[in-house]
Parts: C-alpha cells; structure tokens; sequence
C-alpha cells in the first residue's frame, strides 16, 4: 500500500504543472501578440495583433444573439522635457459582433461594413488583427521620440440593461488588454513592439 501512495504522489507531481500550463495557455481574456507602427509615403500606421479568448458566458451569450462590441484605441504622444506630454494622434473605433440564429453565421460588423463567417474561430482571428488608420506623416518630428498605445476591450456598457446588472457583480464580462505602450523613434519608424 504504501508504494501505491508513493506512485501516485509521483503522478500527481508529473501531471501537476502539465495542467497549469494547459490552463494557462487557454485563459480567457485579451493579451496583446505583438504591436508594430508601419511607415508608408501616405503616413504611419499603428497596428496590433490581439490574443483574444472569450469564455463559456459569453460565448453564450453570443450564441443567443446578443450583439458584443468591442473597442480598439491607438495614442501616439510625444515626450517633452519642458511641458506635459504631446498627444500627436488618437482614435477609437468600435467593432460590433453578432450571430444570427436563422443563417447560423456570425458577423462582425465596423461601421457599415460586414462580413459573415460560419465559425465563432474565424470570427475572432478577423477581431484580433487591429489597426488604427493613417497618422499624416508630418505628425511626427524627425528627431523625436513617441510613445505608442494600444488597448482593446468589451464594451460592456452597450449590452442591453438587464445584462448590465450582472456585468456589475461578474467577473466573466471583463475583457481589456489593458494599455500596452512602446517606444517609437522617428528614425526607425518601423520599430516592433513586442510582449515579453
């Protein structure tokens, strides 16, 4: 008997950190990959790629037909010595999924445009990709250093109200990368920022 208790300790221990590396790696809520700025002749665009893992609630809750919104925002500032910092550029844009019930596709939806998919999966690699739009190129000084931000997150005030109350006592509705900040030198637009 006792090897028996011997062997499964050892058991326990192998498939231990197994299943928190497992649960780790599926935990639910939104990181950011990799965040970059792009330069063109047109200007500079700031974009990022988003790990974005819904969990069982809200799935749910889309599944039924009820409408997510969420909201990427991008700020470039830039640093001064002297004064305050410089808010060179700022947007906020909002993406809007659904499911319809009847076609069995999902949607999402910027502005008026749409686009349906057949699977929740093919839907969120769409919503992960977010860019900015162009930043006019002499926004930014030549000798210059910037300060880049990303953020994605739910909106949860535009769910319908009877859901908002429990938004309010759920921990399952709360969805933001939180702001994720790189340095930009306008010499080497093309600079990466990546998570560590």
């Amino acid at each position: 008997m006792p090897c028996c208790k011997k062997l499964f300790k050892v058991l326990l221990l192998l498939t231990l950190p197994v299943w928190l590396y497992a649960t780790a790696a599926r935990a639910d809520g939104i990181e950011v990959n990799k965040a970059e700025i792009h330069a063109s002749e047109d200007g500079y665009q700031l974009s990022a790629d988003f790990n974005v893992n819904l969990n069982n609630v809200v799935q749910q809750a889309l599944s039924l037909g009820v409408p997510l919104y969420f909201i990427g925002e991008f700020t470039l500032t830039r640093s001064r010595w002297y004064w305050l910092d410089e808010q060179v550029y700022q947007n906020e844009h909002s993406v809007k999924l659904s499911y319809n019930v009847l076609t069995r596709q999902y949607r999402i939806s910027r502005g008026s445009l749409f686009q349906n998919f057949a699977s929740l999966e093919d839907l969120m690699r769409i919503l992960a990709r977010q860019n900015s739009g162009y930043i006019p190129i002499d926004a930014m000084k030549k000798d210059g250093n910037y300060i880049a931000s990303v953020r994605l997150r739910l909106d949860t005030k535009q769910l319908p109200k009877l859901m908002q109350v429990n938004v309010l006592t759920s921990r399952d509705w709360d969805f933001d990368s939180g702001w994720y900040r790189w340095l930009i030198r306008s010499q080497d637009a093309a600079l990466r920022g990546k998570t560590e």
